[in-house]
Order: C-alpha cells, then sequence, then structure tokens
C-alpha cells in the first residue's frame, strides 16, 4: 500500500527530536499512543537508536504503519500493537518493562473522558521513574495562544464535538492527581507544546 503522509509531522518531527534526545536518554522502552501514520516512530528510531519503540493505534492504522516500518527496517522500532483509550493497556513483554511514553496530537482529538482515561492508564501501568512527553496545542487560562489555534478548534468540533484544544490547567489538574510531575512545558513552533512529566511513584 501507499504510506499515509502527514506534513504536520514532517514539520515538527527535528524540533520534538530535539527535546526527546534530551528527555528520553536514560530510558530505554518507549511506547508511543497513536502512532498515526508512523512517521514519528520511523524518524525517532532511527534517530534514537538506544530505545525500543513500541508503535500503537487503533487497527484502522496498523496498515500505513507497518508500511512505514517495513521500508524503514528497523530493529528498534516495534509492529503497531492495538491501543483503544477505551480499554485497558496492552499486555506487554514483562522482561522489557515501558519506562517512558510519548504522544502527539491525540489530547485535542479523542473525548475528554478518553484523556482522562489516558491519565489513568499512565498511572496504573508505568512504573515511578517513567518519564511521559505530550506534543500538542493547549490552551492557558482559558485562551488560545493564537489565532490560528482558535481556528483550529473550531475545525476539530465542526468534525466532532467531543474534540478541542484542552486547557492546560485541566491538562495538569489530570496530570497530578495520577502521580506525573511536570518537568517542563516546552515553547514548539507553530503554537504547540511539548510537556515533560515524570512519575513520582
Amino acid at each position: 500500500m501507499n504510506k499515509p503522509f502527514s506534513q504536520a509531522c514532517e514539520n515538527n518531527k527535528r524540533p520534538i527530536l530535539e527535546i526527546l534526545t534530551k528527555e528520553f536518554s536514560t530510558v530505554n522502552h518507549v511506547l508511543e499512543v497513536g502512532s498515526g501514520t508512523g512517521q514519528h516512530a520511523v524518524f525517532f528510531g532511527q534517530h534514537l537508536p538506544h530505545l525500543t519503540w513500541q508503535t500503537s493505534d487503533l487497527l484502522v492504522n496498523h496498515a500505513g504503519i507497518n508500511a512505514w516500518l517495513d521500508e524503514a527496517a528497523l530493529d528498534n522500532v516495534q509492529k503497531p500493537i492495538v491501543l483503544d483509550l477505551d480499554d485497558s493497556f496492552p499486555q506487554l513483554d514483562k522482561n522489557r518493562p515501558i519506562d517512558a511514553l510519548y504522544t502527539a496530537n491525540t489530547l485535542h482529538i479523542v473525548s475528554w473522558p478518553l484523556v482522562v482515561n489516558f491519565f489513568k492508564l499512565i498511572e496504573k501501568n508505568l512504573p515511578a521513574n517513567a518519564v511521559i512527553c505530550i506534543y500538542g496545542p493547549f490552551n492557558y487560562q482559558g485562551n488560545f495562544t493564537s489565532q490560528s489555534n482558535a481556528d483550529f478548534d473550531l475545525w476539530l468540533k465542526e468534525r466532532n464535538s467531543e474534540s478541542g484544544i484542552r486547557d492546560i490547567e485541566s491538562i495538569l489538574k489530570l496530570a497530578t492527581s495520577s502521580n506525573l510531575a511536570l518537568v517542563e512545558d516546552y515553547s514548539m513552533p507553530a503554537n504547540n507544546r511539548l510537556l515533560t512529566f515524570t512519575k513520582v511513584k
């Protein structure tokens, strides 16, 4: 099949890599929640060879992810597993525990109940000191950070009324309740952010 392609992934992969190179320097096994096209997995897997990168997504996206993975043939990037935030955490190799999580452009796509469940699954399944990196747009003090984000939010809600750019204050409240401590809130290109957390227990 033809590989799916996201221009946004192409645009943001290098700025994100700069952060992940630092934040994931001491971890070994990353679960990517919502691998989408598979572009990020291949790019980060190539540039962070010390990591095992586990892709995941809904089953409907697996063929596209596998098209990217098959072409790249990277030993450290694993075939996608089914991960539905409405369900339980996937069973993974207990001999190689996940000690980091990465997700990009997911929290504004899924419904708010699934955002809540996302943090509950992290709390329940990731070990202490795990590193969590979340990329995407956020509102601050109830305000959009740019007109383009306001327009994007309208577009999201036209597609699905349960989607929308989330308030950073609500995200941080969920994170705190899930035993996550904010390490850094990075400003990224195109009015996006990259939030990094560590699991405190």
